[in-house]
């Protein structure tokens, strides 16, 4: 080779290069957003985009996601599946013939439960655009058990783990005698109930289940018949999966008909349930998440305070720390797998088998990545809505006037159960 040559390839090497670096940093990475926006579930919607838009605006500003030694920003696409499966299923269609090869979706084990199916075989057709599924609230266990993917990443705790949490507290509760089981007619609501009387069995077998529901999702608007046959029946405490007006509906309408027990409930503390429930919650509604802004910790949690000043509405107050966490483990995955591409082109086996180790901490949070079930683990806590603020609580929910007094918090250890998941791998 000639000088001139040698010249004259080292400056058509150094353009390309020049021109991939320019591509890299002006191509963001694409997260598609499958979840129901509108009707029925416009408000849980609109919270979920709200707490992952905040983190994005965040990690944005902090120059985004390093990769092939360049910046790429975040982009969220958000589709509106209407809380239906086969709607989701229309919009994954579109999600992979996109540029996006990450999926996030959570409001809804059915949906979750489709579009895990859907994506297993997509990626089996094409492996070359296969996708991966970042789930933060579908809590169905059979996700991260039976049917369990290597596509498939659960940040939130599932169903069983978080009823044991409620179970901790329902095992000291010694005012409860009887209970009835309400739940939602899908695949979520009927693990809950099924759960629930398979660790009833266990730690309080004294407790009499005095009755059994399952009700059709989102389409009841008078929940005085249900409250009337809680009241009949006598129960200390109703345990529920219930979520959104389904919970809120059937808290105040067991006030209307003077129903006086206690609601064991999954949701009561978000998705404008406390709002919706008032002073019919007071004393009454416990919960399970993983993480409340009034434990003593986290009293002035400068992350918190942040958060509530992203907030256009107080009924958007709501921080899931779980998905502030998801995304913050998402970017460093991401950046993991950055440092050996040699293009914008994401492997979404190699960005799946950096997220099964992922682990980190965000302000008081902490969690790992399960790599047997891809579960993640975390802490729980378990608390009891009260008037707010107050001497005991500094912080309402949702502009509610109301918050949740942390009653115990369980590590990740002790919030874990084991799985029963024969993961296939690529």
């Amino acid at each position: 080779m000639t000088n001139t040559t040698w010249r004259r390839w080292s400056m058509g090497l150094a353009m390309w290069i020049g021109l991939l670096t320019a591509s890299l940093a002006q191509t963001p990475i694409r997260l598609s957003l499958i979840e129901g926006l509108s009707g029925p579930f416009a408000l849980t919607g609109g919270s979920v985009t709200h707490n992952l838009q905040a983190v994005i605006q965040q990690i944005n500003a902090e120059g985004g996601v390093r990769w092939a030694g360049q910046r790429r920003l975040l982009v969220l696409d958000r589709y509106d599946s209407l809380g239906k499966a086969d709607q989701a299923l229309l919009h994954l269609q579109q999600v992979a013939q996109s540029d996006s090869r990450i999926v996030l979706q959570g409001n809804s084990s059915a949906v979750a439960l489709a579009l895990v199916d859907a994506i297993e075989k997509h990626n089996l057709r094409e492996p070359n655009r296969q996708l991966i599924f970042l789930n933060y609230s579908a809590v169905e266990p059979s996700l991260t058990e039976e049917r369990c993917s290597f596509w498939h990443f659960r940040f939130d705790a599932h169903a069983n783990m978080r009823m044991q949490a409620l179970m901790s507290m329902l095992k000291q509760d010694t005012s409860v005698k009887k209970v009835y089981l309400m739940g939602q007619n899908y695949s979520f609501g009927q693990a809950v109930v099924r759960e629930a009387k398979r660790q009833l069995a266990l730690v309080r077998p004294d407790i009499e289940i005095v009755g059994e529901e399952l009700h059709a999702m989102a389409a009841i608007r008078d929940f005085l018949p249900y409250a009337t046959k809680i009241r009949l029946s006598k129960a200390d405490a109703v345990i529920t999966g219930n979520w959104g007006d389904d919970l809120s509906l059937l808290v105040r309408a067991s006030q209307e008909v003077g129903y006086g027990g206690k609601f064991y409930t999954f949701y009561g503390h978000s998705l404008g349930a406390p709002a919706a429930m008032g002073a019919a919650g007071e004393g009454r509604v416990i919960a399970v998440a993983e993480w409340f802004p009034n434990r003593p910790q986290n009293a002035d949690n400068p992350y918190y305070r942040a958060f509530k000043q992203t907030l256009r509405d107080p009924r958007e107050d709501t921080l899931y720390m779980r998905m502030h966490l998801m995304m913050r483990l998402l970017v460093k995955s991401l950046e993991e797998v950055g440092t050996q591409a040699r293009s914008a082109d994401i492997s979404a086996k190699d960005l799946a088998l950096a997220l099964e180790k992922a682990q980190g901490r965000l302000a008081d949070h902490e969690g790992y990545m399960r790599a047997t079930d891809h579960q993640f683990q975390q802490p729980l806590e378990v608390g009891l809505m009260e008037k707010a603020p107050s001497t005991t609580l500094k912080w309402d929910v949702e502009g509610s006037g109301w918050g949740f007094r942390v009653m115990k918090r369980f590590s990740p250890a002790e919030a874990a159960l084991p799985t029963r998941c024969q993961m296939t791998r690529p």
